[in-house]
């Protein structure tokens, strides 16, 4: 029979407390480690792969996309185990994240490595379904990926990076079906690096005291008493310019009324965002699964109508 998890095993913002609570000990702490009981994260960079499939014009595509939500999985995994090992610290003396297994000791820095390598095998699997051209594109990101942990070190907006690296997967998804409308395309990746940055930076309000007291650097801080103003400003960047991408695609404005719907979701983010109520931020960030869904069936509207 499985052994309860402990309080101090549960990170704060898990979201399946229970379903990671009746794991044993060793595979708990593994999949913790790529934060498999935090989907949110792998939905925030699957959605992007969804956008390039869809908007590409090839119609549904379900193949292809059910490869790239597993390689989101594994990748996403992947990326959190670096994370973790990069920063364990840092990660001891925070207190959101000083439970995660690394930095508490329960998962050793070997074992961590092992745990990537096995990870980025499924990602290796993932990538060889792909054609040559959307190969090159993903690999191209592993540089951005390795160089993410270091951002907060030395940058006040390491979201602005961590933007180029999610969002990674719509220029994968839209290489693999085609490779014009680079005008286009590159419109719906900037939008997307500006929906990062605003969806990061209310996450990062979850951390703002002990990120100004051992040194870490973030977004939330640099925009103290204006986050709500900055991630509007996002926002509102992001619409844009997804707005422009669908009218390099199709120049028809009415296809723009398919961003309404993201558009005002993205609205109702910034108009309930209270960073004084802990629970809040979470919520917020949490609630991107939609914008990115939303924002998915636009693409496949403008896409293939």
């Amino acid at each position: 029979m499985s052994e309860p998890a402990a309080p101090n095993d549960i990170v704060p913002d898990t979201e399946h407390r229970g379903l990671t609570a009746r794991l044993p000990q060793r595979p708990r702490d593994l999949a913790q480690l790529a934060r498999f009981d935090r989907p949110i994260g792998w939905w925030l960079l699957f959605w992007p792969c969804v956008w390039g499939v869809w908007l590409a014009g090839a119609g549904w595509q379900l193949a292809l996309l059910g490869w790239m939500l597993l390689g989101s999985i594994a990748m996403r995994g992947a990326g959190c185990v670096y994370n973790d090992i990069v920063d364990a610290k840092l990660d001891r003396q925070v207190a959101r994240t000083a439970s995660r297994p690394v930095a508490s000791g329960r998962v050793s820095k070997k074992l961590a490595w092992g745990w990537l390598l096995a990870l980025s095998f499924v990602g290796l699997i993932v990538l060889l379904q792909l054609r040559f051209e959307a190969q090159m594109v993903a690999l191209a990101s592993l540089l951005l990926v390795a160089a993410y942990p270091f951002m907060k070190r030395i940058t006040w907006w390491p979201q602005a990076w961590l933007g180029l690296v999610f969002t990674w997967g719509l220029l994968v998804g839209w290489t693999q079906l085609r490779t014009d409308n680079l005008d286009a395309l590159a419109a719906m990746y900037a939008g997307a690096a500006l929906w990062v940055i605003g969806y990061d930076t209310i996450y990062a309000l979850q951390d703002r005291e002990d990120d100004a007291l051992v040194g870490i650097r973030s977004s939330a801080l640099r925009l103290g008493g204006h986050v709500r103003g900055g991630v509007a400003l996002f926002y509102t960047g992001a619409v844009a310019l997804w707005a422009l991408a669908f009218w390099l695609y199709r120049a028809d404005w009415v296809a723009l009324l398919a961003l309404i719907p993201a558009a005002g979701h993205l609205a109702w983010q910034v108009a309930t965002l209270d960073s004084g109520d802990p629970a809040n931020p979470l919520e917020r960030f949490r609630s991107n699964r939609w914008t990115g869904a939303l924002v998915a069936a636009a693409c496949f509207v403008v896409g293939n109508a």
